[in-house]
């Protein structure tokens, strides 16, 4: 099992999503694949959690336009 990885964002902090997110079919109300978040949109980080299985940090963010999205730190970077 991997060592928890510590977070690289905090609660609050205003982000900018770095590549296009897709909707990976956990947005019901989305279809699957269709573009949630264009590359270059900012956010607030809401959330910070822990994927299980990986033990790599999980960022909710509230982009503007208001949609949440789950992202990896691969993601997203600072605005």
């Amino acid at each position: 099992m991997n060592e928890p990885r510590a977070h690289k964002y905090g609660w609050g902090q205003c982000v900018v999503a770095d590549v296009d997110l897709f909707n990976d079919g956990s947005h019901p109300q989305h279809i699957k694949d269709a573009l949630l978040v264009e590359s270059g949109t900012k956010g607030e980080v809401t959330q910070v959690g822990m994927h299980v299985d990986t033990n790599t940090p999980v960022y909710l963010v509230e982009f503007f336009g208001g949609c949440v999205v789950g992202c990896l730190e691969e993601e997203i970077g600072l605005a």
